[in-house]
């Protein structure tokens, strides 16, 4: 069960520190790539979640693992997430401090899942279509997923919009299959 204490508390704390830092915008994007890089891995999930295995070892995962890729503000993040013993949360904060970083922009976060990186151009228009159709500024958040083939999938809060190739080949299926 989800403490929404402890991730509320936690989130807030590496938001701010990231503000200190002049990083947030950074952070915030490098903690929802880790949130989507902690669903995706079912052993990377297992190995931070573990309520049994040593605390440092997962702290030294995660440096591992962002050390180089990552602002050192999101590697500190992590690190003290996990040393303080909420690494089952880890996916919980992350996501909650990406959430609350749009909320204080007075923007919503479009996660959306391509088989291929969006150049800036592509970012855009997209972003541009999404403000109209919601009437909402929106934050694109791309998620590099071969398996939606082609054409993109789009999460915004509790809406779905699935123009993937992937879905389309599915409903083609299940019309020729009658299943």
């Amino acid at each position: 069960m989800v403490d929404h204490a402890i991730v509320s508390g936690y989130a807030q704390a590496i938001l701010a520190a990231a503000k200190a830092e002049g990083a947030l915008d950074r952070v915030e994007d490098e903690l929802f790539r880790l949130a989507r890089t902690i669903q995706a891995s079912g052993e990377l999930s297992q190995r931070l979640s573990d309520p049994g295995a040593d605390v440092a070892a997962k702290a030294d995962l995660a440096v591992e693992l962002l050390s180089g890729r990552a602002h050192p503000q999101t590697v500190a993040a992590v690190v003290f997430v996990l040393q303080a013993g909420h690494g089952r949360q880890l996916l919980e904060i992350a996501d909650e401090a990406v959430r609350l970083a749009a909320q204080e922009r007075s923007t919503a976060i479009a996660e959306v899942r391509s088989a291929v990186p969006l150049d800036d151009n592509q970012r855009q228009r997209l972003a541009e279509a999404l403000q109209r159709s919601t009437g909402q500024t929106v934050d694109i958040k791309v998620v590099v997923d071969p398996d939606v083939v082609g054409g993109l999938n789009v999460r915004i809060g509790d809406t779905v919009i699935d123009g993937s190739v992937a879905r389309r080949l599915t409903e083609l299926k299940a019309r020729l299959t009658g299943a």
